[in-house]
């Protein structure tokens, strides 16, 4: 029979009651959601009924297996460090918390965003950290020196990042400190660490004290066929941290005007480079040493150290090296009023970089070439070399190169504009003031080219040319109206003074 819903009602079984252990009990009245505030002296009684009822109920598990789940990571590392007897190391680990802490709260003062999250939210460096500190310390006690030193720089590879730059510059000295004392590698060990050095303080922008540490690093190394980890001969690598080094020293030095220091310091690159007998670090160390002779202008010295340059990069077949060399001798030349020469060489440099699709170079030599015909007063030549820079820069989408292309540009065509309304003034005939009264009507039927010693083309191709020549000006001076107003109103009163004298005459 059906039952009424007064009897199904009644019979729906209610849930039993959860029944929890006490420790459960005890643990979930100190949640955030209970009520009330639970006062301290009870917390310590609860702390030690949770510890008296897990040793009663669950055997084997000690009291400081208890205090492991209840203490957060970072505490349990350090706890067993000491009770392990890793005094050395806990104080060292300790040392690298507080620092880590302070950075994070120095980067909060100033209204930084410091990425890296606290060192106890990071379990895995917190392992690391115990893992070689102890094994370090423990090879020091035996005076195992290599080993000491193998988990220190374990350490420094691992937070060999961005982030933690600092604490593989704490390991970095520390090994450098140990390297000293390891005497069964032949010295090895103490290469790399006056390597490390050197690169530190490179980093810092200490460059003299990298330079000295490098030094170091490629005196210990000669002679040997000694390899990193990765395969590379370390005397290779002494010779090219020196060589960038004494380049970036060369750099200052140079921005100083000393121009005797730079060339001593880039001499003894050269002759590290000649030492390496590695041809490509050589024609570099060359380059850059007949730049510095450049600003020291000795251009003869200048000439001779970069015909060597353009002559290994050519036996490597290294076109960028090449056309580098060009453009670095182009510039010699001019600065020798050789400008056809340099010309010659400005070519060369703009042909391989077509050839090798590099874009800014091609603004750079297209550049030079317009700055050269327009000393030269070829300004037609030096109006196609500007519009080719521009055209570049326009599909670089590079607003800055392009801005300063297009004023090349302009005034290059300012200059072939007042070159030809002068040789028509000049001309003093008829013809030519009807031309000037015409352009002045229209601005669209006067002949732009040079026309001294040359026959006038037809009226039809001088309003085809005129029109695209407008159509560019118009583009290329949208921009600075000011300097367009200028001009016209100096080409008017220039007209108007030619034509008056002449009826006055």
């Amino acid at each position: 029979m059906p039952r009424s819903a007064h009897e199904s009602k009644m019979t729906t079984l209610r849930p039993l009651p959860v029944t929890h252990p006490k420790l459960v009990t005890l643990a979930k009245q100190k949640l955030p959601c209970s009520r009330g505030t639970i006062p301290r002296s009870q917390l310590i009684k609860e702390k030690d009924d949770i510890d008296h009822y897990l040793e009663v109920n669950f055997k084997g598990l000690s009291k400081e297996e208890v205090a492991a789940h209840r203490n957060s990571y970072k505490k349990n590392i350090c706890v067993d460090m000491l009770r392990d007897g890793y005094h050395k190391s806990f104080t060292e680990l300790f040392a690298l918390m507080e620092q880590w802490e302070a950075l994070r709260e120095a980067a909060r003062l100033r209204s930084l965003i410091w990425q890296q999250k606290p060192l106890e939210e990071q379990p895995d460096k917190l392992d690391y950290f115990y893992h070689y500190l102890t094994r370090a310390e423990a090879a020091e006690r035996k005076e195992y020196f290599e080993d000491v030193y193998n988990n220190l720089y374990a350490l420094a590879c691992y937070f060999n990042n961005s982030e933690d730059k600092w604490v593989r510059n704490h390991f970095y000295q520390r090994c450098f400190k140990i390297a000293q004392r390891v005497k069964i590698d032949g010295g090895k060990k103490e290469a790399e660490a006056y390597a490390h050095m050197g690169l530190l303080h490179e980093e810092d922008g200490q460059l003299l004290e990298a330079a000295g540490y490098y030094e170091t690093f490629h005196q210990l190394t000669q002679g040997r066929l000694w390899k990193d980890e990765t395969g590379h001969i370390l005397n290779l690598l002494a010779c090219e941290s020196l060589l960038r080094t004494y380049r970036l020293l060369s750099d200052k030095m140079l921005e100083n005007k000393e121009y005797k220091q730079a060339i001593k310091i880039l001499i003894k690159a050269t002759e590290i480079a000649k030492e390496a007998n590695d041809k490509k670090m050589e024609g570099e160390a060359s380059y850059y040493l007949g730049l510095a002779h450049l600003a020291a202008a000795e251009y003869e010295t200048a000439l001779t150290v970069l015909n060597t340059c353009c002559r290994i990069s050519a036996d490597l077949d290294d076109d960028l090296s090449l056309g580098r060399a060009y453009e670095a001798v182009a510039k010699v030349l001019r600065s020798q009023g050789e400008t056809t020469e340099a010309i010659k060489y400005l070519k060369k440099y703009l042909k391989i970089s077509r050839n090798t699709f590099q874009s800014l170079d091609i603004v750079r030599a297209s550049t030079m070439l317009g700055d050269i015909y327009n000393e030269k007063g070829d300004y037609s030549k030096a109006s196609k070399s500007f519009h080719q820079a521009f055209d570049t820069t326009v599909k670089l989408m590079n607003m800055s190169l392009m801005d300063e292309t297009k004023v090349h540009y302009g005034i290059a065509k300012v200059d072939q504009m007042m070159l030809t309304i002068s040789s028509y003034i000049e001309s003093a005939d008829l013809t030519s003031l009807d031309s000037l009264l015409s352009w002045k009507e229209s601005r669209s039927d006067i002949e732009l080219d040079l026309v001294t010693g040359e026959s006038r083309r037809s009226t039809e191709e001088s309003e085809i040319q005129n029109t695209e020549y407008l159509e560019e000006f118009n583009r290329y001076f949208l921009l600075t109206p000011t300097l367009y107003k200028i001009l016209r109103c100096f080409f008017v009163f220039w007209f108007l003074f030619f034509v008056f004298f002449d009826r006055q005459s």
